[in-house]
């Protein structure tokens, strides 16, 4: 880990409002894995988003949208966060994504083949779609016109960017996570 987890009792003027943001956000969404330190000092992206409070507000404001106005099923959101992380071999985005997967009841087959970077072959169409096009956008380049036109069909125009902003949203998460070498807590 290349920046020190802030304790609550460390955090600057700038820091704890956005600490006190994340604390609440992180509750009612991301409770699937282990997000905080015995003493309330955050790990995961949310650290090192921490330490940059102007960037990291900007970057918790789009996470939270992204969230809150999620419209497709979450199914297909999981698969294409997992695509992005094992992408990019983020440990803790896929540490995190598994565990949620888990608690929704994804088998263990499926995300073994999505952290191997694999397509599972137990896929529905929507999932299917979703696999291709986080796979594609996750290795560069411009998304090719079939597959577009194929997510238009599925997830139609609010579906499809929404699944093009949460490629880009989980490939910033992934990047900061490696490029700040964000540890795996410990799996209980």
């Amino acid at each position: 880990m290349r920046l020190p987890l802030i304790p609550p009792s460390e955090l600057t003027p700038e820091q704890k409002p956005l600490y006190d943001d994340m604390r609440k956000g992180i509750a009612s969404n991301f409770n699937a894995f282990k997000v905080e330190r015995e003493d309330g000092a955050l790990m995961g992206p949310w650290n090192p988003w921490l330490h940059e409070p102007q960037i990291g507000k900007a970057i918790w404001d789009l996470t939270l949208a992204m969230t809150a106005n999620a419209t497709l099923p979450d199914n297909v959101r999981q698969i294409a966060i997992l695509v992005v992380g094992a992408s990019y071999d983020a440990a803790y985005e896929l540490y995190a994504h598994v565990a949620v997967a888990e608690r929704a009841g994804m088998s263990a087959e499926r995300l073994a083949a999505l952290v191997a970077n694999l397509k599972p072959v137990d896929l529905s169409k929507e999932e299917n779609v979703a696999f291709d096009f986080a796979y594609k956008l996750s290795r560069g380049g411009t998304l090719p016109e079939p597959l577009y036109r194929l997510a238009i069909a599925t997830f139609g125009q609010h579906g499809t960017n929404e699944l093009i902003y949460l490629v880009g949203l989980y490939a910033l998460v992934s990047t900061t996570l490696n490029g700040f070498n964000v540890p795996v807590p410990e799996r209980e």
